[in-house]
């Protein structure tokens, strides 16, 4: 009988299920509520990209593993598009209006206050500041 319930016993398959959440908690480890709240979930996105969700922000959180007990948040909706983007562009926005636009001709177009720490080069050569009366241009 021993081997008969241990060939009908099976492990539970890893499953992935994703829900609209709206996040409760705020930071790098988040609470989100979907069909209950979840507390202390990580946030995924690409490499080389940091996003803090705010409160109240409509996020997706993905479901994996067992059950699917193992849950993260990955994303947000995305806001409307500027006019005129193009396929292959890349928009990266904030809080207060400020962005970074990286446009399919080459441009780079910043919006907001831009602070510079470290080496500044234009067209290969470090920038030097003026040395006019006054400092200043």
């Amino acid at each position: 009988m021993r081997m008969w319930l241990s060939k009908r016993m099976r492990t539970a398959e890893a499953g992935t299920d994703a829900d609209l959440g709206v996040t409760t908690i705020a930071g790098g480890s988040v609470g989100v509520l979907t069909r209950g709240e979840v507390r202390a979930l990580p946030v995924y996105g690409p490499g080389g990209y940091i996003w803090l969700p705010e409160s109240g922000a409509s996020v997706l959180v993905i479901k994996g593993g067992p059950g699917g007990e193992e849950q993260c948040v990955s994303g947000r909706q995305q806001a409307v598009a500027p006019e005129g983007m193009q396929p292959g562009e890349v928009y990266i926005y904030g809080p207060g209006g400020n962005a970074v636009y990286l446009r399919k001709d080459g441009a780079v177009e910043l919006r907001g206050s831009v602070e510079i720490r470290g080496k500044l080069t234009v067209n290969g050569k470090e920038y030097q500041p003026c040395e006019c009366e006054g400092g200043i241009l």
